[in-house]
Parts: C-alpha cells; structure tokens; sequence
C-alpha cells in the first residue's frame, strides 16, 4: 500500500477505535476519501482502512463525525456516502490475487468505512525509479499480464476501475503487482449511477473520460493500462489525452524503443494508447492475445 503521510486535520488520531479497528497512522489521502492503516481488535491483524470524505462537501467534527459542509452540500454528501456503500458491496465480489482484497465495510462516524488487506511492497512509480525508469521485456510483460488478469475479473463483475496508474499498481516483495485503489470504480454498462466528482489523472485518463458524453467502456481502462506499460519503458508518462487528441506528438512505442523490445510487445502498447477508443483493444482478452503474440502485418 502507499506509505504516505498527508499533513491535514481531515485524518483519524492514531489510536482512535471504529468499530473492531484501531487507527494506528494515516497512508493516503485524496479528493473523496482519507485512507488508513489500522489493526482489528480482535486478532492484531493488519488492514487498511478508506473513510468517505469528500473534502469539498465535507467536515470532521471534533467527536470525529463527518457531516456536510452546509445544507447546501448536504445532498450530495449523502449521495455519495450511499453510493460508497453500493460499491462497497460490489468490491467485496471481486477475488484475484492480483487485485487488493475487499474485507468488510460498515458506518460508522456519521460516513461510510471500506476495509481491505494490507500489502507490503513498493508503489510502481518508484519501483520504476529503483529499476532505473525502466522494466525490461522479461519482467514488463509477466507483470502486467497479471494485472491484467486481474483487471479481466474487475470487467467481469461488470465494473470499470478508471483510475489504472503506476501510482496504484503495488510491487510486491517477489515482483508480484497488486492493482490498487478502485475509489473511481463504476459499472459497465452505465445503470444510471454517477460519480459526485471525477478521476482524471494527466497522462493515464483517456479522451472519453474527460468528455460528459464519453463513450466509457473496458477500453478505457486498457488506456491506462497501456499508458502504464508506456511509462515502464522510459519512466515518463504519456501527454494528457486532450493535448494529444489536438496534436499528437508521442512518438510510438514501435519507432521510440524498437531496438530494445520485441514489435509485438510495442505495438500492443501503441494499439492501446490510441486517442479513439475504437482503435483500441475492446476487451483484456483481445490485448493479452496482441501482448502474447507477434502482430500480422
């Protein structure tokens, strides 16, 4: 999990008990929700801890209650909280050992808690860093052929994750990944549930996910993905989708490291970071195929 120590009054006190967990100390901290490690009550077990916080619509009180901002956000606030709960419910389904574990969720505090298995390792952009802002063929394949199959369980239970970056892919001890945060997970097809807020993330959200009209499907998340894998090989992340829908000036994959990964490799990455979702890959299956295979000419 990130190792992060956000400096902000919005987080928990170490020591502080919910339910059948202690907050021992802050992790990670975002637009939507704080995130914490914590151990149970009962066996000393270590989890990680998400609260639901907006910080646009919400407040901590000093008994540690979270509550709106005003009557005016009050609304949303608790449409997000019930919609925390629902994906919640939808996350405990999902099992891969390639995808964090959803334990439990309850409320507690006035907002909503999600409870998740606790991973040592090392957060992939500084993965990267340690391996010189590179991963060569040998381990960039078998790693993200991983997340992958994860991802494939994730688009089975019919959700998109929508946030796939280096920063929420975990290097475990071993090189094993592990796909983290699923904070901006939403069903696929659309049922008519929307988001309070949207995750864009420069150089790894694609075209679609800017637009309010977006046509947002499994090919998004495989945008991300391939943004990923782009950034494994020199350590940078691709221009933002919008700037290069204007003038696209990433050189491909094929051209920039031909002389250092095999083609089919490349031109999978350069497939699934195409600008329209339409040139992409459609399905996991359909990118894992090009990654495994030589691509016909």
């Amino acid at each position: 999990m990130p190792d992060e120590y956000p400096d902000s009054w919005y987080f928990l006190q170490p020591g502080t008990v919910i339910d059948d967990y202690i907050i021992e100390r802050p992790l990670a901290g975002g637009g939507f929700s704080s995130v914490y490690l914590a151990r149970q009550r009962s066996d000393q077990h270590q989890v990680a801890i998400k609260e639901y916080l907006p910080r646009r619509l919400a407040q901590r009180t000093w008994g540690n209650d979270v509550i709106a901002q005003s009557e005016k956000t009050k609304s949303l606030f608790l449409k997000g909280r019930k919609l925390f709960l629902e994906e919640a419910r939808l996350l405990t389904k999902l099992r891969h050992p390639n995808i964090v574990e959803v334990l439990n969720f309850f409320q507690a505090n006035s907002t909503a808690y999600l409870v998740m298995t606790y991973d040592y390792g090392m957060i992939m952009n500084e993965y990267l860093k340690d391996k010189g802002g590179a991963l060569k063929e040998d381990e960039l394949v078998p790693t993200f052929m991983k997340v992958l199959e994860g991802l494939k369980v994730v688009h089975g239970e019919g959700l998109l994750h929508l946030d796939i970056k280096p920063h929420n892919i975990l290097i475990r001890p071993g090189g094993d990944p592990l796909l983290l945060d699923f904070g901006a997970v939403q069903p696929y097809p659309s049922v008519g549930r929307h988001k309070i807020g949207k995750v864009l993330t420069q150089g790894f959200s694609p075209l679609e996910q800017y637009r309010p009209d977006g046509h947002i499907g499994p090919w998004s998340d495989l945008y991300a993905l391939g943004a990923s894998m782009r950034m494994s090989l020199d350590g940078q992340a691709p221009p933002p989708a919008p700037k290069r829908a204007k003038k696209d000036l990433l050189i491909p994959a094929s051209k920039a490291f031909r002389r250092k990964y095999s083609p089919h490799v490349l031109e999978a990455i350069d497939k699934a970071l195409s600008v329209h979702y339409r040139d992409r890959p459609q399905s996991v299956d359909e990118f894992e195929a090009l990654l495994q295979n030589p691509v016909e000419v």
